[in-house]
């Protein structure tokens, strides 16, 4: 099982970008989809997380208000998306999805929640 991270680039201060995560292969199934990001010299953080109804999300402070996490359905293809708006230079920094199917109570913000992670998009906001 693999999980593909796509739309990360460089934009301005203030701007926005749309990651998506799709999972692989068709018809897998997790109980939430979270997204991470490390940047440079820093561990690495929660950002958001969407169970896989697309019914609750979560969102680190950090992020609450600017960023959305969804789940998109086209017939059998299922993908994650994060719209990411008003972005600071503090946003800057590689970003993960990860697929979880923990049965642990929600939210799942622990990196130990996901088994699967993909390999990241970089993000990043000049000022």
């Amino acid at each position: 099982v693999q999980l593909q991270a796509s739309g990360g680039g460089l934009v301005q201060a203030g701007g926005s970008l749309r990651l998506s995560c799709t999972p692989s292969p068709p018809g897998y199934s997790y109980s939430a989809m979270g997204w991470f990001r490390q940047a440079p010299g820093k561990e690495r953080e929660f950002v958001a997380a969407v169970r896989w109804s697309g019914r609750s999300t979560f969102y680190a402070d950090s992020v609450k208000g600017r960023f959305t996490v969804s789940v998109s359905r086209d017939n059998a293809k299922i993908w994650v998306d994060l719209q990411m708006n008003s972005l600071k230079p503090d946003d800057t920094a590689r970003y993960y999805c990860a697929g979880s199917k923990s049965g642990r109570t929600w939210p799942h913000r622990a990196e130990s929640d996901y088994g699967v992670w993909g390999q990241g998009t970089l993000v990043t906001v000049s000022s």
